[in-house]
């Protein structure tokens, strides 16, 4: 009973929220970040950064481990075609919070599922657009010296303490956790590398 998988799976990323949403499958996963240079080219929009960057972070790993399935993402925040890195100081991530603060952003996720010895590779860039209510001055002085800001793009944890400032959400909420699952499930299945057995 349970998920089965027809090969090992490795999540070629580095993110522990990843890995947390991954664990939701109940099957067995390496963690192996790929190392992959995340910056931008010149012009690229933030969807064609995050298809990019997932590409290359899976095509990294699974050159190494041809026999097994690698799931490579990236996740960026965008207002407009601003996009929001990781904050590094209290200062930056009060600056991501007012920018944000009181209007719609996207976020995108790009995904790529990789078997070499199978020659299947899938990849897809989900979208999810977020409204923050306005978030008063106060309450941004008090999140931003929390330790949450610090390991995410745009500044914030929806599964978090900033599920305090999110007034709606449309579309995919774990790709605003940084791994779009149900995308994700079903290119695994279209891949033929899951089944589910009862």
């Amino acid at each position: 009973m349970g998920v089965v998988l027809n090969a090992p799976l490795i999540l070629a990323s580095a993110s522990p929220r990843r890995a947390e949403l991954m664990r939701l499958l109940e099957v067995e996963f390496r963690v192996l970040p790929s190392g992959a240079d995340e910056s931008f080219l010149r012009r690229e929009s933030p969807e064609a950064h995050v298809r990019r960057l997932s590409g290359l972070k899976a095509e990294a790993v699974a050159a190494g481990h041809p026999e097994c399935w690698v799931l490579g993402a990236d996740t960026v925040v965008a207002v407009g075609r601003e996009v929001l890195g990781k904050p590094a100081t209290p200062r930056e991530a009060g600056r991501m919070l007012k920018k944000l603060s009181g209007r719609e952003h996207a976020v995108y996720t790009g995904f790529t599922f990789r078997g070499i010895d199978s020659g299947i590779s899938i990849q897809e860039v989900v979208a999810s657009k977020v409204a923050l209510r306005k978030v008063p001055d106060d309450e941004i002085a008090w999140y931003v010296n929390s330790r949450e800001p610090y390991d995410k793009a745009g500044g914030y944890a929806v599964q978090g303490m900033a599920a305090l400032f999110i007034r709606e959400i449309q579309g995919s909420y774990t790709n605003v956790m940084g791994l779009p699952l149900c995308e994700v499930l079903d290119a695994m299945k279209k891949a033929g590398a899951v089944r589910f057995v009862s």
